[in-house]
């Protein structure tokens, strides 16, 4: 049974139903059913579709760091002088719209394994 079909069917129950104080919380349940499919309807379904883009960055270093702030503060600039990635950089708000993953290669002199 579809979920077309579910809605059709409450909706009967509905019709058909006495309103009165003893079927109010019945009613009141066939209410919030008819309102969670019609729902439903309306939100596009989580297992189909296409779904968005997205990266995966290889477990390795000592630390994972995150740039956040407000925007045209320099976040961008400065992962791209750090790091090998290539972002996009102007002078208005919100350039970049995606998450950059990029890794910073550090040689510590004197360290000793």
């Amino acid at each position: 049974m579809g979920i077309l079909e579910k809605i059709a069917e409450i909706e009967r129950e509905i019709s058909r139903t006495q309103k009165n104080k003893a079927t109010e919380y019945h009613l009141g349940l066939l209410k919030a059913k008819l309102a969670k499919y019609r729902a439903q309807l309306l939100e596009p379904s989580k297992s189909s579709g296409a779904k968005g883009e997205g990266f995966d960055v290889m477990k390795s270093g000592d630390a994972r760091v995150a740039l956040v702030g407000f925007p045209s503060v320099g976040k961008s600039t400065f992962l791209s002088l750090m790091t090998s990635t290539e972002s996009e950089a102007a002078s208005y708000e919100f350039t970049t719209l995606t998450c950059i993953p990029g890794v910073i290669e550090v040689s510590v002199l004197g360290r000793h394994n």
